[in-house]
């Protein structure tokens, strides 16, 4: 107990309160919302007191509270296992106000793609920043499959990653090995001071990143589907992301992902991936929401994860949504004109 001594009352007169006055009431810290320090975690508030005395006219003891922190039961993987359907958003734009409008707008995830986004390591990192103060979880897809790319992702935090155009087991092996640190697999570690362990204040990290990271792979090819099922087996491997724009142009199709022959490769695709049981070892099953195929379609087929829009996609629809209505305002007030000048030549030499 550390203990401070005071001048005399006199000699501190010109305060306008006593420390028993001031300081009667026991600090308070305000509880810290789930989710508000990483996407990945909750917090668990327990309080350790800690006192000490100041000694003045008067005694008073000053209650201070510790922060602990375990990792929450709510991920996206533990949500799937619950036996949950997640609806998702992608997000090309990399703007940190619209992952953060997505976030506010109840998405069960949003998917920041660098594969096809202008964004980097440096702009994802924003929008996970936004995306945790909505307590919304990260997933990242990368530009391609590497460790490099892995290594520098995982770092950021998110709740999950995807790994693009994954056509065999064993890209898949390689892909999980990117993930797990030694002797597992070969991530490069620097849990001490990343953002994924809260920078080294998450002690529990290295025990339960394992269990709370999502793995997806990408089947977006002929030799994707044809080995889908092997890839949904992979140990490691939680969910079968389907690519139908990418996999209609390995088909000759780039320009008709709705022809038949696509869709019955995306349907061979999805019986093998279902048929994994995802429960038993296999991996889930992801897709886009597509024209021809809606977001209601792909529940309806046992799609534990659909991600029903793309942030430019939905800004574009409602750009041009908007010129067109103001156009056509234009043009209706134009005849409503055109029609009262009318009535009133009719009018005029009607007289």
């Amino acid at each position: 107990m550390a203990t401070l001594t005071y001048p005399a009352a006199a000699a501190i007169r010109t305060t306008k309160h006593t420390a028993s006055s001031s300081l009667r009431k026991p600090i308070s810290i305000i509880p810290i919302k789930p989710n508000s320090i990483s996407p990945l975690k909750t917090l668990n508030l327990t309080s350790k007191p800690a006192t000490f005395s100041i000694k003045s006219t008067a005694t008073t003891t000053i209650t201070t509270t510790t922060t602990s922190i375990s990792p929450s039961s709510l991920t996206l993987k533990s949500r799937l296992q619950n036996g949950e359907t997640l609806y998702g958003l992608f997000l090309l734009s990399f703007s940190p106000t619209l992952a953060e409008i997505a976030g506010l707008s109840g998405y069960d995830f949003v998917v920041v793609d660098m594969e096809h986004g202008p964004g980097g390591i440096p702009e994802a990192l924003s929008c996970l920043h936004a995306l945790a103060a909505t307590q919304t979880p990260a997933i990242l897809r990368l530009p391609e499959t590497s460790a490099t790319w892995a290594k520098k992702a995982l770092d950021l935090g998110p709740q999950g990653i995807m790994f693009p155009m994954i056509e065999s087991s064993k890209a898949a092996k390689k892909a999980v090995s990117y993930c797990l640190f030694p002797p597992a697999g070969v991530r490069g570690s620097a849990h001490t001071v990343v953002r994924a362990s809260n920078y080294g204040i998450d002690e529990g990290y290295l025990s339960n990143y394992e269990d709370q990271l999502l793995i997806m792979c990408q089947v977006e090819s002929e030799e994707g589907v044809n080995h889908a099922e092997d890839i949904a087996a992979v140990d490691g491997v939680d969910c079968i992301q389907m690519g139908p724009l990418d996999l209609s142009a390995s088909m000759g199709h780039l320009w008709d992902p709705a022809n038949k022959k696509v869709r019955k490769m995306i349907e061979k695709a999805e019986q093998a991936v279902l048929g994994s049981d995802a429960k038993g070892g296999g991996a889930y099953l992801a897709g886009f929401a597509m024209p021809h195929d809606g977001p209601r379609d792909l529940g309806t087929r046992g799609y534990h994860m659909v991600s029903g829009a793309v942030d430019v996609g939905l800004f574009r629809s409602a750009a041009v949504e908007d010129v067109k209505r103001f156009k056509m305002s234009l043009m209706d007030g134009a005849d409503d004109e055109q029609e009262d000048d009318k009535d009133a030549d009719e009018k005029y030499w009607s007289e």
